[in-house]
């Protein structure tokens, strides 16, 4: 089994690149080349708080590669969003463009700070001056923005309102905005319906039967949220859920309407739906058919591996596995669906929006739901292919595939 040291996040990403680099026999230059973000900048964000005090918070953004088409990546807003953290995701958001063959590259953006603890208008200062602080690097054709974990479509019309006053009127300079800004119809679903489309199908070649599938998910963000209701809705049993400030059990099932009324699990019980109180840790270990951590990152480690009961694992959230775990769930035979293809139905959508706001012309729903399964499977089928071939795990298969394209862009472009 693997065996290293505390790695941080960034570490833990390039290990797996260096590996698919690895078995792709890259040159050396190109894997320096793909294994380095190309720009990073860190900001500083003054903002004057309700109190009249001035806090001044950390902001970044990462740009990782743009090789395939211009930089595309969230912005988090966490106090645990330091630079290793946004490099790591900007780099899987590289070869997550490039798994599901949109026409994008990799980016990160966030702002270290909790966001529970902002006002509104707190917010609104903040996310301008965030904004204020990284606009030169931002455009429709050079990077694109959009919600991540802490921030929403209200974050990203304050964004598009800020970049705006100063370059004109740009809707396409950042996705997942309200509708009524030119935001996209089914982006808010998009993530949490992307995890239940692949969901149906890995069900479909298990084989395992989605008519009462016990769901356990861990996290009831909008990309929980939404995850719970569609897998409800596909005859799933949701038998766990939880948010920050635990979670709730009932091996029955759990009433998913009143489950998702409740605006957080940290209310008296007489709020919740039946069932008993349960950990974040405790949840992770329950006995289920389907485990959905769409959370935080390591959350799964080589500290619990060894106890988690699930028959297959959906990555939702972005590495939520630590390297040492993933051996230890293949040797215990759990599959394990990876985040790259997992959680990008997001940035799919986000791609649809920009698309539209390009084109000013509007999409109904329904093509954009049909559009978002058509790419999805389509990348599903592909990485499942090459790992049967190759024999690989699915996480293998995914980075080799979104490698390979990115070497080949960079080939292609004379940068090596």
């Amino acid at each position: 089994m693997l065996s290293v040291q505390q790695l941080n996040p960034f570490e833990e990403v390039n290990l797996l690149f260096d590996r698919a680099a690895d078995r792709l026999c890259l040159p050396d230059g190109c894997r320096e080349m793909l294994r380095r973000p190309w720009r990073e900048l860190q900001v500083q964000v003054p903002v004057r708080m309700d109190d009249g005090q001035v806090k001044v918070f950390a902001g970044y953004r990462v740009q990782h590669n743009a090789a395939r088409g211009p930089y595309k990546g969230g912005v988090r807003y966490h106090p645990e969003a330091g630079l290793d953290e946004i490099r790591a995701l900007a780099s899987l958001m590289t070869w997550k463009t490039a798994l599901v063959n949109i026409p994008f590259g990799g980016a990160k953006g966030g702002v270290q700070c909790d966001p529970n603890a902002l006002s509104h208008d707190e917010l609104n200062r903040l996310t301008r001056r965030y904004t204020i602080g990284i606009e030169h690097l931002i455009a429709p054709h050079r990077d694109i923005p959009a919600p991540d974990m802490g921030t929403n479509s209200q974050t990203m019309a304050w964004m598009m309102d800020a970049y705006g006053l100063i370059h004109g009127h740009s809707p396409a300079v950042v996705t997942g905005k309200p509708v009524e800004l030119g935001g996209s119809l089914g982006r808010e679903a998009a993530t949490g319906r992307g995890v239940v489309t692949i969901l149906q199908e890995m069900a479909r070649d298990m084989p395992m039967d989605l008519k009462g599938a016990r769901i356990v998910v861990q996290g009831l963000g909008n990309v929980g949220s939404w995850v719970v209701r569609l897998a409800n809705e596909q005859g799933c049993k949701v038998v766990g859920a939880s948010d920050a400030s635990g979670g709730i059990y009932n091996p029955k099932g759990l009433d998913v309407t009143t489950l998702l009324a409740v605006k957080g699990l940290d209310v008296p019980a007489d709020d919740l739906p039946a069932g008993e109180r349960v950990t974040n840790q405790e949840l992770l270990e329950l006995d289920c058919d389907v485990l959905i951590p769409a959370a935080i990152g390591n959350v799964i480690t080589a500290a619990n591996a060894s106890r988690i009961k699930a028959r297959l694992i959906m990555e939702a959230a972005n590495h939520p596995t630590t390297p040492e775990a993933d051996e230890i769930l293949a040797d215990r035979g759990i599959v394990l669906l990876p985040d790259i293809l997992v959680n990008a139905g997001g940035v799919i959508v986000s791609y649809f929006e920009w698309t539209q706001n390009l084109q000013e012309f509007r999409w109904d729903e329904d093509q954009v739901n049909q559009e978002l399964a058509k790419i999805l499977i389509a990348a599903y089928r592909e990485m499942r292919a090459k790992a049967k071939t190759r024999n690989l795990t699915y996480r293998e298969a995914a980075l080799e595939i979104g490698v390979e394209r990115v070497a080949r862009a960079v080939e292609l472009r004379g940068f090596v």
